[in-house]
């Protein structure tokens, strides 16, 4: 997984045809033709003005920690299947409280723009595409033109990047107090001790920012949950808060139990029962992926258990190099980081949206194009604002711009600004990987999923950028 920090302390169907053919096969990272046409008008609609929020004084909602009930929808449900919402609202409506705007409206002619709008009549609502605040009721939201407010933090100069609206300040609190209790009460996930690492982690922040379009705060916890939780299991497995490369992966083969269970006979079966509550990060795994598939569907849950087995064979690779003190080319470190990536977490944008995306459409090779540009440009991210905190780590830690400095034999300042222009190639490789994909697929659930997607990469490089208690940057300006 992507640096992080010590959160814990050491611990012992809809078909549809396609209007063309996509061999399955990825092409390259920078396409060898002409954007189309249909880009600028997509990243209009997926990247609206930001604006200011006024949002609802503070408040304490109602807790309702308890995952959000399973229901399956018969069979010849909408396109996207809406997942059904927790019965008690987590923030009350404030009818005047202004909203960031919705998404520019397309002209009538233009049959893309108007897909990217949303579908319309009884019945959609849950499906519109616009990045609406979250906690308010549709009538509630008025527009606002005011600027945004900066945050605390500054971007990597040259860095492409799209700025996002504040998160509400009061979802923020209130997903970071049921964390917190989450990772105290529920899985003893750290000591006293360690209770300023974690709250320095804002993983309320980083949530709200990553999921605009989360119907409620349980939604959210959702996402919350495992995010802290394959944090654990990085910091006490893998990094230097008790993790090691030896070894390694018989640790989190019993680990990914937790997330894959265990189908074994009634004579060993209590064994492994009993292993996944003896450390922190199983505990957490456990109990993360108990709440996610209590709310998602089989195919969803299947689907992030694949992408986890992915993020957990990344790490292995990487401990292997640190095993044999092996510093990649360069091109290698970017195929470890394709898996060592964020990719878990865009992955369960619809998920934590409410809805879902039809497992054959996230199963193809063009979506899954993008999700993979998506955590690799956003894992580029992570390394950019995390190089001076692992370079006064003990021992080497392997980023890209360290990569990049020994086998190309660069200077620090030159190969941090190569990887930097890394970064921005995927960027608009992403970004031009979605245009493509919402033309040639302009049906409701692809378009909200690829908007998810996008909020999902805009809010993690907020995280980094507003992050001072943890990220700082090199003086190379």
């Amino acid at each position: 997984m992507p640096d992080a920090g010590p959160l814990v302390p050491p611990a012992p169907q809809q078909q549809s045809t396609p209007s063309t053919a996509v061999p399955d096969v990825p092409r390259p990272v920078v396409p060898d033709r002409p954007a189309p046409s249909a880009v600028p008008d997509f990243l209009a609609a997926l990247h609206p003005p930001v604006a200011l929020l006024h949002p609802p004084p503070p408040s304490t909602p109602t807790d309702v920690s308890a995952p959000v009930p399973p229901q399956v929808p018969p069979a010849a449900a909408a396109p996207a299947r809406v997942l059904p919402a927790p019965a008690v609202p987590d923030v009350p409506a404030v009818p005047d409280v202004p909203a960031v705007p919705d998404a520019p409206t397309a002209p009538a002619g233009n049959a893309f723009q108007r897909a990217l709008g949303g579908p319309t009549g009884l019945g959609t609502a849950s499906l519109s595409l616009a990045r609406r605040h979250p906690s308010l009721p549709p009538e509630a939201e008025v527009a606002s033109a005011a600027p945004l407010a900066p945050a605390e933090g500054r971007a990597v100069p040259g860095l492409y990047h799209h700025p996002i609206p504040e998160p509400d300040p009061v979802r923020v609190a209130e997903v970071s107090r049921r964390i917190k209790l989450w990772a105290e009460d529920e899985v003893q996930l750290y000591p006293e001790e360690w209770e300023g690492q974690f709250d320095g982690f804002s993983v309320g922040r980083y949530m709200v920012g990553c999921h605009p379009d989360a119907p409620s705060v349980d939604h959210l916890m959702l996402a919350t949950r495992l995010m802290v939780a394959e944090n654990a299991v990085d910091d006490c497995y893998c990094e230097d808060h008790g993790g090691s490369p030896v070894g390694l992966g018989g640790r989190l083969l019993l680990a990914h139990t937790a997330l894959d269970h265990l189908h074994t006979t009634s004579e060993y079966a209590p064994g492994w029962a009993e292993s996944l509550g003896s450390d922190a990060p199983r505990r957490a795994y456990r109990s993360a992926m108990d709440y996610f598939v209590r709310a998602a569907t089989p195919s969803q849950a299947d689907r992030f258990r694949h992408d986890m087995a992915r993020l957990h064979m990344g790490y292995l690779a990487e401990a292997a190099w640190a095993e044999t003190d092996y510093v990649p080319e360069v091109w290698e470190y970017l195929a470890m980081r394709q898996f060592n990536n964020f990719r878990p977490c865009p992955t369960i944008t619809d998920t934590v949206g409410g809805y879902e995306l039809p497992a054959d459409l996230h199963a193809r090779p063009e979506m899954q194009r993008v999700i993979a540009l998506a955590g690799n440009a956003t894992t580029i991210v992570n390394d950019l604002y995390s190089y001076t905190k692992e370079l006064d780590s003990p021992g080497r830690h392997l980023n890209l711009p360290v990569v990049i400095a020994e086998r190309e034999k660069l200077c620090e300042r030159d190969a941090y600004l190569k990887a930097i222009e890394v970064h921005n190639e995927l960027m608009h490789a992403f970004e031009a990987a979605a245009a493509d994909l919402a033309a040639a697929w302009p049906v409701p659930p692809v378009l909200r999923f690829l908007k998810g997607v996008a909020a999902w990469v805009d809010g993690n490089h907020d995280w980094h950028r507003t992050n001072t208690f943890r990220y700082s940057l090199p003086d190379f300006w």
